[in-house]
């Protein structure tokens, strides 16, 4: 069997050498809990936390006080969302989101609605892109809060966030934005993209798993969110628990990493994909899901029209590649989002998501061009 290629990246990523290395020290050595401020081992397992959490801060542009540390983007979504609504009742019951988002956000919202809330699902053009008119039209005096995903995790389409923000700000309404594909790999800026609450999560840009984080905005609007979590009043009254030092420490070299490499990963990986892209789209029937100029540049999502992607995947085991979200892949239903763009049932049952990371290489890109290139002959001659 030939070398295993691993290309889903957006499903998880290993664990970088430097960030492992980090981390190892607060497993054994200092192995104090942070909220013990008696004596040392507990001091110094606080200044780890609050170290991370200035360079998650500084990756983002934040202030770190406004960083809250969580289990990963879901726990951050429910926050996020159930934490607004909780406390923001009085002015109105209105959510607004995509039917592209995230399955922890439409979840999340589902819950929302049998408590009461009233949620629009704003429709996506072929590329994925919501209509800014739409959510102009959909904004009212009762909506609360608006949860726009920055990148979307089966097609890496990039949401205009601005422009969204400017809209929901001029409707005195809150911006959350779940960025759990896009931080650690675009440049983002909390500040100049006016983002109230955002999520991440360490296993998405080579920290570990099991832990991420929630920007809540302090001023200008400052958001305040009603803890889901109670029992001991940790991360500022708004997520009780012991933290996770270890993870935190994780999360936060791989923020530093992540801001030092970002440029040249994005320089490797693009060229890397617009490769893939290139020589399999020269196959018959074959083509890109969404947009091919506002994504990230790690993610690509292809058609192999007529073919069933399960069948494909099947034929090439030693290449790990995906049929959609790792959340939603033992659900035999088509792909939300692929639908919600357009696609038919057919097609989006024939596609299939490469997603490349930093340790990608040319040889393991020629290897799967090669393979896919010979399996969907052979099946489409058969």
């Amino acid at each position: 069997m030939k070398t295993p290629v691993y290309l889903d990246y957006n499903a998880t990523t290993p664990v970088d050498r430097r960030v492992l290395e980090t981390m190892l020290p607060y497993f054994s050595e200092k192995f104090g809990n942070a909220s013990s401020r008696a004596h040392s081992f507990g001091w110094i397992a606080e200044d780890a936390v609050q170290t991370a959490r200035q360079q998650v801060a500084n990756l983002i542009n934040c202030l770190d006080q406004e960083i809250v540390f969580t289990s990963g983007a879901t726990e951050a979504i429910n926050l996020a969302l159930k934490g607004v609504w909780d406390n923001y009742q009085i002015k109105g019951k209105h959510i607004i989101t995509a039917k592209t988002e995230h399955k922890a956000v439409l979840d999340t919202c589902s819950a929302l609605e049998k408590k009461g809330a009233e949620i629009t699902y704003l429709d996506v053009d072929r590329e994925g892109i919501i209509d800014l008119d739409g959510l102009k039209k959909a904004l009212n005096a009762q909506t609360i809060l608006v949860a726009i995903m920055y990148a979307n995790n089966e097609t890496g389409a990039l949401q205009p966030i601005s422009e969204i923000a400017n809209l929901v700000h001029a409707n005195n309404s809150i911006l959350f934005c779940d960025a759990t594909q896009a931080v650690g790999k675009i440049n983002i800026d909390v500040q100049d993209e006016h983002i109230d609450m955002m999520c991440l999560s360490a296993h998405k840009f080579y920290g570990p798993k099991g832990v991420g984080a929630l920007f809540v905005r302090r001023k200008d609007p400052r958001v305040s969110l009603f803890p889901q979590i109670d029992g001991g009043g940790h991360e500022r009254g708004l997520r009780s628990g012991t933290l996770n030092v270890s993870g935190i420490v994780g999360l936060g070299k791989a923020s530093e990493v992540a801001k030092l490499e970002m440029w040249e990963n994005a320089a490797k990986i693009s060229g890397l994909r617009t490769g893939l892209e290139q020589l399999l789209c020269e196959l018959p029937d074959v083509f890109i899901n969404g947009s091919t100029k506002n994504r990230l540049y790690t993610t690509t999502n292809i058609c192999f029209q007529g073919i069933r992607s399960e069948e494909l995947i099947k034929s090439i085991p030693n290449i790990a590649v995906a049929l959609g979200s790792a959340c939603t892949s033992a659900i035999a239903e088509p792909s939300h989002v692929l639908k919600a763009m357009g696609l038919s049932n057919e097609d989006s049952y024939s596609s299939i998501r490469f997603s490349l990371g930093k340790d990608t290489t040319e040889s393991e890109i020629k290897e799967t061009i090669e393979q896919f290139t010979a399996i969907v002959k052979e099946i489409r001659n058969k």
